[in-house]
């Protein structure tokens, strides 16, 4: 959480949340200091967001809809698309209404509601990754049994286990979190977060994607034809990039050191966070994907013979 010196309306104190009924809001700065960017930044972040539900709505419904995607892989694609519409609804609304007051201030109480929400779902994210991580890992190291050790039940227990397991863990950091704040409570970002406790969140599944796709490059590379090398790497060139995306720019914000220097770069590298990463995902997933256009097509089809 970085603080800078407040404005005008800005005050400093100490107070212990646990022993105090006093309500307590924080202004987040944003861009309110160039209201020329803000308004620019508003209809970009709009448009965005549509993009995002539209895009993320659509992938679902070709999943649903279309029996030639009930895949292993189009399971656990149909639930980070979900996600993805999940987070972006959660954060998203309330910066664009920040751009259109004067004073873009939040109480504690929505403030602690944002964080939890966020932490919850980013790390449901990165559990989503890792199963997803597995699954192309036992596609591409074992093809021939793949359907046997990647069975439906498995399939759900994986994603399942991968949204309690997120608000099991999101819980318990919540409530060990220190609840003390000493200083300004202004905030130069769009929203409330914890740099150490979402940092935190992030290694343990991080250093189970890695350690998949090392195994992965390792099994890829023990393909002797140059075509098998090459459907290989096209089976997890998506996931790859979606992976390489969201933890990038996780990193980028969450395990880099602070200072007074980062507040304009963790601005922009938040936006990727929350907005770029949810609208690239289903374009990265959808590109070039011949079950993707295929459903796409059949559906425009039956709609044209209604």
């Amino acid at each position: 959480m970085t603080h800078v010196s407040p404005p005008r309306w800005g005050f400093r104190r100490t107070i212990d949340i646990q022993n105090s009924t006093e309500e307590l809001y924080f202004i987040l700065l944003g861009l309110s200091q160039y209201p020329r960017a803000q308004a620019i930044f508003f209809c970009l972040l709009l448009m965005s967001y549509i993009i995002t539900l539209l895009g993320n709505s659509l992938v679902l419904l070709l999943i649903c809809y279309d029996p030639q995607l009930h895949m292993r892989m189009y399971f656990f694609i149909s639930n980070l698309s979900f996600l993805d519409m999940c987070y972006t609804m959660s954060s998203v609304p309330q910066t664009l209404i920040n751009c259109l007051v004067t004073i873009p201030a939040i109480s504690l109480g929505q403030c602690l509601a944002q964080m939890a929400v966020g932490l919850y779902l980013g790390v449901v994210e990165c559990l989503l990754l890792a199963a997803m991580a597995y699954d192309r890992c036992v596609a591409i190291g074992d093809p021939l049994h793949y359907s046997v050790h990647m069975g439906p039940r498995l399939c759900g227990l994986l994603a399942g286990t991968s949204w309690t397991a997120a608000f099991l863990l999101t819980m318990v950091l919540v409530m060990t979190m220190p609840l003390e704040f000493c200083g300004y409570q202004v905030i130069n970002h769009f929203s409330f977060d914890h740099v150490g406790i979402s940092a935190l969140a992030l290694l343990a599944p991080f250093a189970f994607v890695v350690a998949s796709h090392g195994r992965i490059l390792v099994a890829v590379l023990r393909i002797q034809s140059t075509e098998g090398r090459g459907k290989a790497f096209s089976t997890c060139g998506s996931h790859l990039i979606v992976v390489a995306l969201f933890y990038g720019t996780a990193i980028s914000m969450y395990m880099t050191p602070q200072d007074k220097t980062t507040h304009d770069r963790d601005k922009i590298i938040s936006i990727s966070y929350g907005i770029l990463t949810p609208m690239m995902n289903p374009f990265i997933y959808s590109l070039r994907n011949k079950d993707v256009e295929g459903a796409f097509r059949r559906l425009l089809g039956r709609r044209t013979d209604l």
